[in-house]
Parts: structure tokens; sequence; C-alpha cells
């Protein structure tokens, strides 16, 4: 049964740019008021909240670092005051700092899972009274296929991630008969401005491994959560896997 989103509030944390804007324009079209919510990138952040204003679409840019549970709190508040409920909340903030673990510092370590993890455990447990209030709850935790099957120099990443996706499968439990759902989303390559940063040898070797003999891209992400929200009312505790093949 499809669910009509229209009038729903949506939260997507590091929802300025790359997945994250992604993810705020393809809700917003589809009815979702969205709080694109941004850690330092103000100016990104306002730029995706004119474009769905352009088109028709409600959004506001809150800024609130989700690592910290007082601003946590505070963009879950926000968001209330600003449309009245809280209905999907897609956790989406996250950072890298790659270093194989013999030069991998506590700082790295502490940082990637603060911004990665812990955030996580910030925001949903702010938000959980009003997602309990909604008719159809999400709570999306944006993964990644390094939390699947690891990767080389990101044993911070990869932990957080992976944590991400236990975290997942046990709220999952938790909340099925309240009818809020939980689930991951575990892109592979996309192409970002991370991925295309890398050096041209290196992606075409990464691209080389993948079975679709592609990148994939954020609107692909973003296509994902929307069915989530929309079609995943008997969907829950899953991961939800896009990379073109590379982890079966």
């Amino acid at each position: 049964m499809l669910t009509s989103l229209k009038g729903k509030v949506a939260v997507v944390t590091g929802g300025s740019k790359g997945i994250g804007a992604a993810i705020s324009k393809e809700l917003a079209k589809n009815g979702v008021k969205v709080v694109v919510n941004y850690n330092s990138n103000k100016e990104s952040a306002e730029e995706i909240v004119k474009q769905i204003e352009a088109e028709g679409g409600a959004a506001v840019a809150i800024g609130a670092d989700v690592s910290y549970s007082e601003q946590a709190k505070r963009l879950i508040e926000e968001t209330k005051e600003a449309f009245g409920q809280l209905d999907i909340l897609v956790n989406n903030a996250g950072i890298t700092r790659d270093r194989t673990f013999k030069k991998l510092g506590e700082e790295d370590w502490r940082k990637v899972i603060d911004v990665n993890l812990n955030s996580v455990y910030n925001t949903t447990s702010a938000a959980l009274t009003y997602l309990l209030e909604s008719e159809g709850g999400r709570v999306i935790n944006i993964s990644s296929i390094i939390g699947q099957a690891g990767g080389f120099g990101q044993t911070n990443y990869a932990a957080a991630k992976a944590g991400l996706l236990g975290f997942t499968k046990s709220l999952a439990l938790e909340l099925a008969r309240t009818g809020v759902t939980v689930n991951s989303i575990c892109p592979g390559f996309i192409e970002t401005e991370m991925v295309m940063a890398m050096p041209e040898n290196v992606r075409e070797q990464v691209i080389s491994k993948i079975p679709a003999r592609r990148l994939g891209h954020s609107e692909e992400i973003a296509r994902g959560v929307l069915y989530l929200c929309q079609d995943g009312a008997y969907i829950t505790g899953q991961e939800l896997s896009i990379n073109g093949g590379l982890y079966m």
C-alpha cells in the first residue's frame, strides 16, 4: 500500500550536500516538508532550501552538530516549532578520517564514531516521542557498503557504519508493533565530491570492480529513501544495498 507523503515532515541530517541534498530534494518533490540540517555549510543548506521552494516545496535550514546531544535535541525541537510534527528521520550525517589502524589516532577514531554513530542515538532519542505520534513514522539510517564489507584504512568508519546496522535491527524490533519502521540504506561508491576527488586511476580501479561498471548517483540513494518512506510499511530492520552489485 502506497502511503501519501503530502504534509509529512522530515529531518535530514547532513542534508545540505551530496547524498543528503539529493534526499532532501526527493522527499520535498513528493510533498514532504523538509528540515535541511547542516553543521558548518549554511550557504549550501540555504541553497537547497531555495531550490525546494522554487519547485513549490517547503523547507527550512537548521544548523546543528548532531554529534552533540544538546544540539541534536535543539534540532528536533526547532523542527517541531517550524512544522508542528515529525514523521521521518533520515540519519545521514557522516565524515571520514581515513588512516591505516597503525596510524589512526584516538581523536580521529572518536570523531568518526561521534559523527557517524553517536549522532544517530542523539537524534533518534530526541525524535522518538514525535515519531511515535506519527501515523507511519520512519527512521532511515544511511550506512555504507564499508559497514558491510570493511574498507582498507577505514576501521573507524567501518565500525561506525556497521554499528548503524545493529542499531537499526534492534530498534526495529522494539518499534515494530508501533508502526514506526527502522531501516538502513547501504550505498556503494556514489558519484559524490569525495569519490570524485580520488585520483582518476584509483577511481577507475574502483569502477572496474563494480559489476554495473559505473558509480552510483546520489539520486538513486534518494529514491531508496523515498521507497522506504512511501511503500515501506511492512519493511523494517532491513539493509537496502544500493551498490551496483559490488557487495552481494
